[in-house]
């Protein structure tokens, strides 16, 4: 077995006035994530205007918005958007400012109305905001990360946000070279269509490729299963068994969830990478294979080689090139996009494929507004894998009838997906996430006064943690209780006020300490630094200019912790 070493813009134009190739550049946008036209779902206009300093009319009319790398666009064209027009302006802090005039169109900003003005900071860019326009055509706000580099190919993999292309590009800067691949990513986000797409574009295309999950075969059968076996090795061997790695042979085996290896399995995946031989159960001699080795797992590997549970030089064995999956929850602008494939191929399997294909703007829209918008909120725990499910739901459960309709049981799968903070916002509210540094494209941007009336976003109120020696701890001492009666919303609620001090989340909390890891663990919807991937990291801590706390805000996890993952990536937080 060989072991050697090892589309975005409004014009065509406008995508090549970002800098030199390939140097990213961030800038605010709105993409389509449903319209009563289903084809223009996936459009986008990029706020150049806003970013240069001027107020950008969008209206019925006007801009016009583009499949990512066209040239052609058109204006929304919903007859009941009106033609009065929006208004966004930029802020000095690096939000948008979104103005909405008295008699134009009806604005529903992240669930609730919205009337007046209303600021977005730029971590609620970063995490992007629903709008509904009259009850028909839902566009967020939000922004994207350009890299002058024009369209990739697709690879089989639906969506143009910044993580997914950066997924493309190292797919294809390691395809061709015969190197192991480790794939790491939550579950659900695809990492399978990732060792596809790899093997596709390797030479070893024309090869098999087996895909198998570890995690689904008994711990006593996976040395069989995987090396094969001798006539007679073990009771129930009739015969001899080939294995998945000899079936492989000179194509690729994709290993999924490689962290539920038995250990002795792990120490014969070490010797296969590092001598190309293995020995199937019950032989004497080896045996040469052929194979590469894509692995993938949403275990943190790092932390079972802490816990014993994971053999080291079996990771860097594995990990011969590093990709990580974006969760769906880092992909918003591409949940329209996804919605509207899944549900072509639930349609076109049900003899509805036309269902699609209106291009009738005075159509009543197949997917209502509000659930558009909930599905773009979601925090999608169960990421795509979740989204497919919940789509099939939908259109079967909604067969005969104009429109999408969400049953009981699909209004309960939806908040399942949902997770927190995507209840509807009550009018008046807003979800800032606290103060966050602004980012390179608001420098200079000149700041319009706030109209009268207008709702200025502050973010939610955060209550200092206070320590436990403060006098008011001592006269309010917090009764202990059991860590199975905190809910999931007492947890986050506590995590949020104590900005993310996990110490100080326990205490008022009334649990101790480890009892807070465990809960975050167990939660589909809380994350820990060890979570998070380096691009993630690293994008939120330009855009937050170094400062830990901005980064912790907008992250939601622990500063201790997040400030650890900081120096293994080399990246010095800003002094307080």
């Amino acid at each position: 077995m060989p072991h050697d070493a090892l589309a975005d813009v409004s014009t065509a134009a406008m995508q090549e006035r970002g800098g030199a190739r390939g140097t990213p550049r961030a800038v605010p946008a709105l993409t389509v994530v449903s319209h009563p036209v289903p084809q223009r779902v996936g459009e986008r206009l990029l706020l150049d205007a806003v970013v240069a300093g001027r107020t950008l009319a969008l209206s019925r009319n006007a801009p016009d918005f583009a499949k990512p790398g066209s040239s052609l666009g058109l204006p929304l064209a919903d007859p009941f958007v009106s033609r009065k027009p929006l208004e966004l302006s930029a802020l000095a802090a690096g939000g948008v400012r979104l103005s909405v005039p008295e008699d134009g169109t009806h604005v529903v900003a992240a669930g609730g109305p919205l009337q007046g003005a209303r600021d977005f900071g730029p971590a609620e860019l970063m995490d992007g905001v629903a709008l509904e326009l009259s009850g028909r055509v839902v566009l967020l706000l939000h922004t994207v990360e350009l890299d002058g580099e024009g369209l990739v190919d697709t690879q089989g993999m639906v969506g143009e946000s910044a993580g997914l292309r950066r997924l493309r590009k190292h797919i294809e800067r390691v395809a061709d070279l015969d190197v192991s691949v480790l794939i790491r990513g939550e579950t659900g986000t695809g990492k399978e269509l990732v060792a596809q797409a790899i093997h596709r574009l390797s030479p070893r295309r024309d090869g098999r490729f087996v895909s198998v999950n570890l995690g689904a075969i008994p711990k006593e059968l996976a040395a069989a299963e995987l090396f094969g076996s001798k006539k007679g090795a073990y009771s129930g061997a009739t015969q001899d068994r080939e294995g998945f790695f000899r079936a492989a042979h000179g194509g690729t085996l994709f290993l999924d969830e490689v962290g539920e290896a038995p250990p002795e399995v792990q120490v014969m995946l070490l010797r296969v990478l590092e001598t190309g031989e293995l020995y199937p159960v019950g032989a004497s001699q080896p045996v040469k294979v052929d194979v590469r080795l894509i692995a993938a797992t949403d275990a943190h590997l790092e932390e079972q080689i802490r816990d014993g549970r994971f053999k080291a030089p079996l990771l860097h064995r594995l990990a011969g090139y590093d990709l990580r999956v974006p969760a769906l929850r880092e992909r918003r602008e591409d949940v329209g996009r996804l919605f509207f494939h899944f549900a072509r191929e639930e349609l076109a399997a049900l003899g509805d494929a036309a269902r699609l294909d209106s291009e009738d703007p005075h159509a009543e829209p197949w997917l209502p507004a509000p659930l558009a918008s909930r599905l773009v909120r979601a925090a999608w725990p169960g990421n795509i894998r979740q989204l497919r499910n919940l789509t099939r739901q939908l259109v079967i459960g909604s067969r005969g009838q104009a429109r999408l309709q969400l049953d009981p049981q699909l209004e309960e799968a939806l908040g399942t997906a949902a997770g927190a903070g995507t209840a509807p916002m009550p009018q008046g509210a807003h979800v800032g996430i606290g103060a966050a540094v602004a980012p390179a494209w608001a420098a200079g941007a000149g700041t319009a006064p706030m109209p009268q009336g207008a709702q200025a976003s502050a973010g939610t109120p955060v209550a200092p943690a206070r320590g436990a020696d403060a006098p008011e701890a001592r006269e309010a001492a917090v009764p202990r209780r059991k860590p199975s009666q905190v809910t999931e919303a007492e947890l986050l609620a506590a995590l949020r006020a104590s900005a993310w001090d996990l110490k100080a989340a326990a205490d008022a909390l009334g649990i101790p300490r480890p009892s807070v890891y465990d809960l975050i663990e167990r939660s589909p919807n809380l994350r820990t630094a060890g979570d998070l991937g380096a691009d993630e990291i690293t994008r939120c801590f330009e855009a937050c200019g170094g400062d830990l706390d901005a980064m912790v805000r907008t992250l939601e996890v622990s500063k201790r912790a997040l400030g650890r993952r900081l120096k293994e990536l080399g990246l010095t937080a800003k002094a307080p």
